[in-house]
């Protein structure tokens, strides 16, 4: 199918309510970003720097992997 194909999904929300149901607000705070930025990656509107998604996973105390795949849009 190729890259036009593909789109990155995350587990952010699930995993801020797994985790004490964290507000986007705190999450935002954790990793240095917006709370308004931490929406719309979570909404899968914006993806965020690797930067970004490293701390996001670190924040979770998980592989990167396990927050944000690369998947196929079917």
């Amino acid at each position: 199918m190729g890259v036009m194909g593909k789109t990155i999904r995350n587990e952010i929300r699930r995993l801020r309510f797994e985790h004490g149901e964290m507000t986007q607000q705190a999450l935002a705070e954790k990793i240095g970003v917006t709370r308004q930025t931490v929406n719309a990656i979570e909404q899968g509107k914006y993806s965020p720097s690797l930067e970004a998604a490293f701390r996001i996973a670190e924040v979770f105390g998980l592989p990167l992997e396990s927050v944000f795949r690369y998947t196929d849009n079917s």
